[in-house]
């Protein structure tokens, strides 16, 4: 029985026994389905023939546990399902890979197209299928890009973005960098923020649609609640705060190596480095030591909750943001140790301040057995099931629990669900948002789930739910999509949040 059920699961898997499966990190972006799971299952379709003999057929077993190794595109002349292929010998086999090779110097040396010809006709871009291959693909020719692909489903028309992407990059969908539109928005946040008391209300409504990189960095201080309205009061009110944390360091930092801290500041030094693990800015020692203070500081100085993992998470967005107050270009591959004493000093104070002004909004999460988030879990079991019963329905019946994926939304605020440069854009609404971490985050949540009811309801297993509910294609992302996810949020939130008796059974 155990040996038919095993037989069963291989035959509905589309992972294909000794292939390299990703593991995924703190950060690690997960990989398309498109790129890798419909690749193996239309792989596996082509190649699937009927076999007569006991020779040729260990052959096609091979050809097609090995699939996840050829390129898309080199055999597209061959139909595999002739009888030529059916009975194999090694004369056919040397002249196949002699036709492979061919095929490869020719894709090679291919010229590349004029402008006139890949305006005309539409084309596809070549798959990436690993991280490596997307940010060597992005540098090379257009030839390696524009091989149309035959056999497979056409991806969407749209520029391959590296499973890193720019932060500073956030609009994916290749749109020009500032818009007549966006120049005008930009010069209403520059008027607010000079005014001699800033509207915080009217800034707070700007700020909902998503804040220019060149004016974030104030914009954020002041929605937090670190900076002050009245301009006049900021300079004095930075240079204390900043005092007030560095005298936190003088006075606590040492007592790290105590024993009574021994256990917090050991489990901050061993996720520090998981944080973001694909981005080189996050894995610089210097980084990674403003890392440390940050979240210790904020551990002893918070006894009720304590670090948490996750929490590390939390204070990346504010560090690249501050950082790009003195940075120009991106800031991923960024040298701090380029900048002055102050300057450091400026962005690991302030970003201090304001992940302890989230966290104060949100430490029913933190506490012992963590009450919020299960609050929380709870709550979108409750609205997923008002707003869309089929999808809580196939979770019912394949006994996969809301805790099981939810928890780490929850506990992350989607930051390991998004790239940076989406949850960086994502929390510009959150900040303008009343308590936009707090109860908005809920509906959002709610939001992404139903964003992928088609492929939760294709998934017929618990296995396959969770991995897929665990590594959501969304590298891709950018500015327009997340604008989506909010305003269905906010659709969301409109309805059900002062409707208790709909949002109750």
């Amino acid at each position: 029985m155990a040996a038919e059920n095993s037989k069963q699961f291989w035959k509905r898997s589309a992972k294909l026994p000794g292939s390299i499966q990703p593991v995924y990190g703190a950060q690690h972006p997960p990989l398309d389905p498109r790129l890798t799971k419909n690749f193996i299952k239309e792989r596996s379709k082509v190649n699937t023939v009927p076999l007569k003999s006991k020779k040729a057929s260990s052959f096609h077993e091979f050809a097609r546990n090995t699939s996840d190794a050829w390129d898309i595109g080199d055999d597209e002349e061959e139909d595999f399902s002739s009888p030529s292929f059916q009975t194999l010998n090694s004369k056919v086999a040397l002249a196949t890979a002699a036709q492979v090779l061919e095929n490869h110097s020719k894709l090679r040396v291919k010229p590349e197209r004029s402008q006139s010809t890949t305006s005309d006709a539409p084309v596809n871009y070549k798959v990436i299928k690993s991280s490596s291959d997307a940010q060597l693909s992005r540098n090379s020719s257009d030839t390696c890009l524009r091989n149309p692909l035959h056999k497979q489903q056409s991806l969407p028309l749209r520029p391959i973005i590296p499973l890193v992407a720019r932060i500073s990059d956030q609009n994916a969908s290749g749109a020009p960098p500032m818009t007549v539109r966006e120049k005008t928005r930009l010069e209403k946040f520059r008027q607010l923020l000079s005014s001699h008391n800033t509207d915080l209300d009217e800034l707070r409504k700007c700020s909902w649609p998503g804040v220019p990189r060149e004016v974030r960095p104030v914009t954020w201080r002041l929605l937090s609640g670190y900076l002050p309205a009245n301009t006049e009061r900021r300079k004095l009110t930075l240079q204390r705060k900043r005092e007030e944390y560095f005298g936190f360091i003088e006075q606590y930092y040492d007592s790290r190596n105590e024993e009574h801290h021994q256990d917090t500041y050991r489990q901050i030094h061993i996720d520090i480095p998981r944080t973001n693990p694909l981005i080189p800015l996050f894995q610089q020692p210097l980084v990674q030591e403003i890392f440390e203070r940050i979240l210790f500081i904020w551990a002893i100085r918070h006894p009720a909750s304590g670090y948490v993992q996750g929490i590390n998470d939390l204070v990346t967005p504010f560090f690249v943001v501050f950082l790009s107050e003195y940075v120009e270009e991106d800031v991923e591959n960024f040298d701090v140790t380029n900048l002055s004493q102050d300057m450091l000093r400026s962005i690991e104070a302030d970003s201090f301040w304001c992940m302890s002004k989230l966290l104060d909004g949100i430490q029913d999460n933190y506490t012992f057995a963590q009450p919020g988030i299960q609050k929380k879990v709870k709550a979108l079991e409750e609205l997923v099931s008002r707003i869309d019963e089929q999808v809580h329905n196939h979770f019912r019946r394949y006994e996969v629990e809301y805790l099981q994926f939810a928890f780490r939304w929850m506990n992350n605020l989607l930051m390991r669900e998004l790239p940076l440069r989406c949850t960086i854009r994502l929390w510009d609404t959150y900040q303008s948002e009343p308590e936009g971490f707090s109860h908005f985050h809920l509906y959002v949540c709610a939001a992404f789930l139903i964003k992928w009811r088609k492929e939760i309801l294709d998934e017929e297993d618990f296995q396959g739910l969770l991995m897929l509910l665990q590594n959501l294609p969304t590298i891709h992302w950018g500015n327009e999509e997340i604008g989506l996810l909010l305003a269905e949020a906010y659709r969301l939130k409109y309805m059900f949040a002062d409707a208790p008796n709909h949002y109750r059974r």
